[in-house]
């Protein structure tokens, strides 16, 4: 079979990747062509184009990029149609993605919708459009079958979360080894989490370096998106106590006492790793008056408490996104107390999301579905 995934994000990247790999222990016959990034690349596919030229953030970003975008959805249109896939997988991503979908299931094409948009949040009108143009759909947070199923008659699969599938299966990291390798001290190791998208990281990162000085008998470590180079993170680094390593995320979670992480998949993947953590967020004032004003029914950001229901970890948004702010809720990290109601919130936290497979179950219900 001829697969198409398009994934525009370093997380699409990781389930693509996952979801790449179980399709081809089901297909021995499977070929793909892809959007994504290194981890679907080291597959053995073929990689199209890299998310590091997709991803735009933002109202206002999105409008400065949006010839580029225009330029982006016709190349990808042209070469699905010269591919002449079997079907058409969709990561995430959904600006992009559903018009390829409207475009692709009208010329024929299978559509299947790996890990839903987040429309329970916002524009929430986009279900007439999934309900048109994908002809499957595998949901990976356990609400919203039921948001999709109860609310809108429109029948999807709860896979599970692949995340927890990411992280059991990597290899255990020996702490000695990596902090040697990466010119790391035996002090407690704080994890710098500032996105994965240069915009957000711009904005993110001198806040959360400010708090260096504060904490004397701690290391900062910027985990770096695979997608961005290292020279753009070390032109934020001016103390000898912060470090840098390049996609090792999940390295650097597994050593880590705490976390102040930007808001979005690293949360629900830092507290699967047990780390008590900060989540922040601040965005430019127009494109946060525009999304505040359209996300609605939710009372978080942050997936963590979204799947929870409650306030697990602190939210930080827009101008409480301060150093004063974020010391006192990293104070609150380093307290033996309070690290404990965040391991006991975790350990709910991953029962809620069910166990492990979920990759494996989509590409079984995939490659059923096209025999």
């Amino acid at each position: 079979m001829k697969y198409y995934v398009i994934a525009g994000e370093a997380s699409g990247d990781l389930h693509g990747s996952n979801l790449i790999k179980a399709l081809q222990e089901e297909d021995v016959n499977a070929e793909f062509r892809v959007w994504g990034g290194d981890l679907m690349d080291d597959c053995g596919v073929q990689l199209v184009k890299h998310y590091r030229d997709l991803a735009f953030m933002g109202f206002i970003e999105v409008l400065l990029n949006l010839r580029t975008i225009t330029k982006n959805l016709a190349f990808c249109k042209q070469d699905i149609a010269a591919y002449q896939p079997d079907i058409v997988i969709f990561i995430d991503y959904p600006g992009f993605n559903l018009r390829i979908a409207k475009w692709a299931k009208k010329m024929g094409f299978a559509t299947h919708y790996y890990i839903s948009p987040q429309i329970w949040a916002w524009k929430e009108n986009r279900i007439q459009a999934i309900k048109r143009d994908v002809d499957k759909m595998y949901v990976i947070l356990p609400f919203e079958k039921s948001f999709y199923e109860d609310k809108h008659n429109f029948p999807v699969e709860f896979v599970g979360h692949p995340l927890i599938d990411a992280i059991s299966n990597r290899q255990q990291v020996d702490e000695y080894q990596f902090r040697a390798e990466n010119e790391l001290s035996e002090k407690p190791i704080i994890a710098l989490l500032p996105g994965s998208r240069k915009q957000e990281i711009k904005k993110m990162l001198n806040v959360m370096l400010s708090l260096v000085d504060h904490y004397e008998d701690y290391q900062f470590v910027i985990g770096g998106a695979p997608g961005l180079s290292e020279e753009f993170y070390t032109r934020f680094i001016e103390n000898s106590r912060v470090h840098f390593v390049h996609n090792k995320t999940y390295d650097l979670l597994s050593v880590s006492t705490a976390a102040l992480v930007t808001s979005g998949t690293a949360t629900l993947e830092t507290a699967l790793f047990k780390v008590p953590q900060v989540v922040c967020y601040k965005g430019s004032w127009v494109s946060y008056q525009i999304g505040k004003r359209l996300v609605k029914n939710i009372d978080y950001i942050s997936l963590v408490n979204l799947i929870m229901n409650k306030t697990v970890v602190t939210e930080l948004i827009q101008d409480n996104f301060n150093r004063k702010r974020l010391k006192q809720e990293l104070d609150l990290l380093l307290d033996n107390y309070q690290r404990t109601k965040f391991f006991l919130n975790y350990y709910d936290l991953e029962k809620v999301l069910g166990g492990r497979g979920a990759s494996k179950k989509v590409a079984k219900l995939i490659f059923n579905s096209i025999n």
